[in-house]
C-alpha cells in the first residue's frame, strides 16, 4: 500500500473518532477518479474496498478497546438493552446481559458477543466516502441500528446494511453523524439480529454432573385424562443386583405396586435433568401468557423431590398440532417465568401410562437368596422347598453351594434351580388395577422367603378367562398373566419329583 494511502486510513480512523468516520477523507481509485457518492457505484469498489480496510468504526477514544456499559439494539424483531452486570477485573472480562432479564437462564457468552464483536470495530473496507443515496445498501431503513454506550459516557450508534453482493461475508455499515458506507464483516453482528427469546437457555433443567446428580426421592404424575396418580419412588433393592429386581433405581408404588423398566422408567425419573425445549413461547409471562398457554389449568403436573432438598414442578398444556412441527405442548415450572415449547417426543410425562413403564417381572428374588419356597395348589396339594447355602460364609453362587429339600426329602439343588427359572419367567401382560377377586381359589399359590432382603412375598394366579388369569401379589389384584403359563407351571409341580424335564415356554 502507498504511504500516501497509509497515512489517509491513520487520519481516517481519527476523523471516525470525531463521529465524521472519513467524511472529510477521500480516497483516489487507480484510474485517478474521485470516490464521492453521487448515487450510484463506485467505479472501482474492489479496489477502494481493499484501500480502506483497518478503519476503526466503534471505540471510545479511537485505539483501544474501553468498557462499554450498555448497547441499544434494535432489529426487524426486536429492541433491547446489553447492560453491564459486571465490571472487569484483573483477568477476567465484564459480564453482560439484557435488562430486565437479570433472573432469567440466559445464555450470557452469547448476549456478551453484542458487545465484545463491536467494541473496536475495524472496517473491512470501505465503498463511498460521501453516500448521498443510502437506499441502495440497506442504510436508509437498516436491517439493524444499535447505540454503543461507553462507561466514559460517550455514545457511538451504527447501522448495518444488506450484504455486499460481491462478497457476501460482509455487509454494509455506517456510523450515525457520517456519510461514510463501509464493509464489516457480517460474524461480528450475527447476535444482532436475534429476539431476547433467542438468549434464553433452553434447557429447562441443567444436568448436574454423575458425581454431584442427586437421588430423585419421588417422581408424581397428576394428568387430567387419568383418574389416578402415577408414584415412582426410588427403591436402593430394585437396582441392587445381589437382590434381583430389575436393575432400575425406582418402583411404582401408585397407581399399582411393580417393578420398573430400566430404559423406559429413567427418562421418566430423571428425563427433566438436561430437558432441552425446541422454542420459547414467552418469557416474564403473565397470566394472560399463562392463560394463553393453556397452563393456568394445566393438563399435566409432575413433581420431582430430590435428596439435595429441591423439589421440581412442571406443568404442561394439552397437546396441540402444528403442520410444521407435529404435536406439541407448552411447559414451564411451577412459579416460573418462561415458558417452553416440547415436541410430543420430549414431554414424555404427558403421555405416559403405568403400563408404558411397568416392567412384566413379577417375582424378584434372586434363587441364591431363597431360604424357603412353598407351593399350593387349587387341588389342594401343597409342596415346600426348603433351602441353605452349604457354607454360610461363601460366595454361594453355584448349585454345588446349597442344599435344597422338597417336603422334608432331599432333592437336587440344581433340578429345583430349574424349577425356580420357570418361576422367575412368569411376567405380566398388563396392569390390574382396580379389580376385584371373584372368591374363587386361586389356581396356584407361591409364597418364598428372601433371606437378603428378608422378606416373604406372596404370588397368586386366579383364574379370569378361558386364556387369562389375575395375579396377585401379597393379596392385592396387581397383573393380567397368560393361562398357558399357568398350566405350565402346574405341569412343572407335577414333573418336580418324576425326573421329567421341565417344560419352559408358553408362548
Amino acid at each position: 500500500m502507498k504511504k500516501e494511502v497509509k497515512g489517509i486510513i491513520a487520519l481516517g480512523s481519527v476523523l471516525a473518532v470525531l463521529g465524521g468516520g472519513l467524511a472529510a477523507m477521500k480516497l483516489t481509485d487507480k484510474s485517478g477518479n474521485d470516490n464521492s457518492d453521487s448515487g450510484s457505484q463506485p467505479a472501482s469498489e474492489e479496489a477502494t474496498a481493499a484501500e480502506g480496510s483497518g478503519v476503526v468504526l466503534v471505540a471510545d477514544d479511537g485505539t483501544e478497546k474501553s468498557a462499554v456499559a450498555k448497547v441499544h439494539v434494535k432489529n426487524r424483531s426486536d429492541e433491547y438493552d446489553v447492560i453491564m452486570t459486571e465490571h472487569p477485573s484483573g483477568e477476567t472480562a465484564a459480564k453482560y446481559n439484557i435488562k430486565g432479564c437479570e433472573e432469567l437462564n440466559m445464555e450470557t457468552g452469547m448476549i456478551a458477543t453484542i458487545v465484545n464483536n463491536v467494541n473496536g470495530l475495524e472496517s473491512a473496507g470501505i465503498i463511498a466516502e460521501n453516500c448521498n443515496d443510502f437506499s441502495k445498501y440497506g442504510l436508509d431503513d437498516p436491517e439493524i441500528s444499535a447505540e454503543m454506550t461507553f462507561e466514559s459516557g460517550k455514545t457511538v450508534k451504527y447501522y448495518v446494511g444488506i450484504k455486499n453482493p460481491g462478497n457476501t461475508a460482509t455487509s454494509y455499515f455506517r456510523v450515525e453523524g457520517s456519510s461514510a458506507v463501509y464493509l464489516v464483516e457480517n460474524s461480528r453482528f450475527s447476535n444482532y439480529s436475534k429476539s431476547v427469546k433467542d438468549f434464553i437457555n433452553k434447557t429447562l433443567l441443567e444436568s448436574p454432573p454423575d458425581d454431584e446428580m442427586p437421588i430423585v426421592g419421588t417422581l408424581t404424575l397428576e394428568r387430567e385424562d387419568l383418574d389416578y396418580r402415577i408414584v415412582l419412588e426410588s427403591n436402593e433393592t430394585t437396582s441392587d443386583s445381589n437382590a434381583g429386581g430389575t436393575f432400575a433405581t425406582h418402583e411404582m408404588v401408585e397407581p399399582i405396586k411393580a417393578y420398573l423398566s430400566v430404559e423406559q422408567s429413567s427418562k421418566i425419573t430423571h428425563g427433566m435433568f438436561g430437558l432441552t425445549a425446541d422454542d420459547i413461547y414467552s418469557y416474564l409471562c403473565t397470566d394472560t401468557d399463562k392463560k394463553n398457554a393453556g397452563l393456568d389449568k394445566p393438563f399435566c403436573r409432575t413433581e420431582m423431590k430430590c435428596d439435595d432438598g429441591n423439589d421440581y414442578v412442571l406443568l404442561f398444556s394439552k397437546m396441540q398440532s402444528n403442520e410444521d412441527d407435529g404435536q406439541f405442548c407448552y411447559a414451564m415450572f411451577e412459579d416460573g417465568n418462561v415458558i417452553y415449547t416440547l415436541s410430543e417426543e420430549k414431554a414424555v410425562w404427558s403421555t405416559v401410562k403405568p403400563v408404558d413403564i411397568a416392567s412384566p417381572r413379577i417375582v424378584g428374588s434372586t434363587v441364591w437368596n431363597l431360604t424357603e419356597l412353598s407351593i399350593k395348589l387349587g387341588t389342594g396339594e401343597s409342596k415346600q422347598f426348603i433351602l441353605a447355602p452349604i457354607d454360610p460364609n461363601g460366595e454361594n453362587n453355584s448349585s454345588e453351594d446349597f442344599t435344597a429339600t422338597l417336603n422334608g426329602n432331599d432333592i437336587d439343588y440344581e433340578r429345583f434351580r430349574l424349577f425356580y427359572k420357570y418361576v422367575l419367567d412368569a411376567d405380566a401382560e398388563d396392569l390390574a388395577f382396580n379389580e376385584k377377586l371373584s372368591g374363587a381359589p386361586p389356581l396356584v399359590e407361591i409364597s418364598y422367603s428372601d433371606g437378603y432382603l428378608n422378606t416373604t412375598q406372596k404370588v397368586a394366579f386366579y383364574e379370569y378367562s378361558p386364556l387369562t388369569v389375575l395375579i396377585t401379589v401379597d393379596g392385592e389384584c396387581r397383573f393380567f398373566g397368560s393361562r398357558t403359563y399357568v398350566d405350565n407351571l402346574i405341569e412343572n409341580i407335577k414333573r418336580l419329583e418324576t425326573g421329567e424335564e421341565f417344560l419352559s415356554t408358553w408362548k
